[in-house]
């Protein structure tokens, strides 16, 4: 047994996709956890949440920062800003600075960082800021471990999500020359078990690891290999050097689920190799036995947990940069302005259970039961405007957990049973919110379907009254069709049961 196991984690950015996972390994390699989260709510639904403390603190507050990291013996600090513009390379610094000088101040045995390789020469403004997080961390005066990884491959990860969904769509690619980057891929197994495993360095190791995958290979050849993976045909790639990164994240934000705004980040990303300058870490982290995941194998991983629905985390999980967030107001006469409303009522021949499958199981394949095409020219409206559109899906066909991204909607508030709630993510003046609740009457369900808007200026308003028109069509055929299929679904089972 390590010296550390036992001990007190504090996981940063657990509403994640690397943090969300991390937690369970924590979790079964010995190690107590403590999550820090701005909001609580968001963790409530995962698997692991009655397994671990939850601490509400955001990373630039540095007094709540402090009272989080009480008796921490380990801190991950996995907090990005991807996705935004303007200021986010400050907002990473504030956080970094405030999360050193916090974990300075409590006393803490080691720090963790996860960050991208950063091969020197001219990065993109993001793998610039993350270099230099993990420099501040560096300099924190805590132990630090700083591990650097390039693409990760796992089922729900922006990186395998990009590539998947290109490779799927388009047998013949007109690309970018960054398809030819030279690229050392590492499988999301691999990152969790250094991730655990660095939590036990001795204290006088502080430095940074770049860590890899066994293949080292271009763009092309991970977009071939995957095709051979997956069953497709070989894919014809023919580089085009007139697409900057500007068109190129357009051109992926088109193709794939992956919303421009987080695209390009990706994208700029791929213009410098990344391939590991040393094998250091296995010095402190052996590899396992027969090496580490190779890139096929972490494909084929992947593909099963998309195929069986067992997707664990996702990137849509994080927040999208510039989204709104605040939350639904109870009071019916809020101060906040005007609050219009859409409210209808529909009743189903089924039980409320079977109702309930229906409604937790909107959005993604399933749709939105009512105009789909009006649905769809409105996400593919919204990705033109640098929205996320509706391709991000869902993380699960039948179950939603708070905080998770269902098309360009984000689940607020869930009572199994009873109440979803989403807030939009699309590009609106001003914020809105889509409430179902799933009622009894008499052994029937009755679903209660209200959609609330809190324009934000004269556009606001303008924009409400403009579709008011097609509210009957969009909202009230959305309410009759949830009803429908709850009633087919218990007619189906009455039938499978005779």
């Amino acid at each position: 047994m390590s010296e550390t196991e036992g001990a007190l984690c504090l996981v940063t950015g657990a509403t994640g996709y690397i943090g969300g996972r991390l937690v369970p390994e924590l979790l079964d390699a010995g190690y107590r956890v403590r999550c820090m989260a701005r909001s609580a709510g968001r963790l409530r639904d995962h698997p692991w949440a009655d397994r671990v403390e939850v601490v509400e603190a955001d990373a630039t507050d540095a007094e709540a920062t402090v009272r989080a990291l009480d008796g921490v013996d380990v801190a991950y600090y996995l907090i990005h800003a991807i996705g935004g513009a303007g200021g986010f390379a400050e907002n990473d610094r504030r956080a970094a600075r405030t999360f050193a000088a916090a974990s300075r101040r409590a006393g803490i045995g080691r720090l963790v960082y996860l960050g991208g390789m950063a091969p020197g020469g001219d990065l993109s403004p993001h793998l610039r800021s993350r270099a230099e997080v993990g420099e501040i961390l560096l300099d924190s005066g805590v132990p630090t471990a700083w591990l650097r990884a390039a693409v990760i491959i796992g089922s729900g990860s922006a990186s395998f999500e990009m590539l998947r969904y290109l490779t799927e769509r388009l047998p013949v690619m007109v690309t970018p020359t960054w398809v030819h980057t030279r690229i050392q891929p590492i499988a999301i197994r691999d990152v969790l078990r250094y991730l655990v495993a660095v939590a036990d360095l001795p204290a006088e190791v502080s430095r940074g690891f770049d860590i890899g995958g066994p293949d080292v290979l271009t763009y092309a050849d991970m977009m071939r290999r995957y095709a051979a993976v997956a069953g497709l045909r070989r894919r014809v790639i023919a580089p085009v050097p007139l697409l900057s990164p500007w068109l190129s994240s357009l051109w992926v934000g088109a193709i794939t689920p992956v919303p421009g705004g987080l695209a390009r980040p990706l994208v700029e990303s791929l213009r410098n190799e990344v391939v590991a300058a040393d094998d250091d870490i296995d010095r402190y982290v052996p590899p396992p036995p027969g090496g580490g995941t190779g890139f096929e194998r972490s494909v084929e991983l992947a593909l099963r947990r998309v195929r069986e629905a067992d997707v664990a985390t996702r990137w849509s999980s994080a927040s999208v940069p510039g989204a709104p967030s605040d939350p639904l107001p109870t009071d019916p006469d809020w101060a906040g302005g005007s609050l219009y409303t859409d409210e209808r009522t529909c009743r189903a021949d089924a039980p409320p259970h079977r109702l309930w499958d229906v409604v937790e199981g909107i959005g993604g394949e399933r749709g939105w039961y009512s105009f789909p095409l009006a649905w769809r020219v409105r996400g593919v409206i919204d990705r033109l405007v640098g929205g996320v559109g509706l391709r991000r899906g869902r993380r699960d066909p039948r179950r939603l957990r708070v905080g998770e991204s269902v098309d360009f909607w984000r689940v607020e508030a869930i009572e199994p049973g009873r109440l979803l709630r989403l807030r939009a993510e699309m590009r609106l003046p001003g914020l809105a919110w889509l409430e179902l609740r799933v009622g009894d009457e008499d052994g029937r369900a009755r679903l209660t379907q209200r959609a609330l808007f809190h324009p934000r200026g004269l556009a606001g308003h303008a924009y409400w009254w403009a579709f008011r028109p097609f509210h009957d069509r969009i909202f009230g055929g959305m309410c009759r069709g949830i009803a429908r299929a709850a009633a087919e679904s218990d007619a189906g089972s009455a039938r499978e049961s005779q």
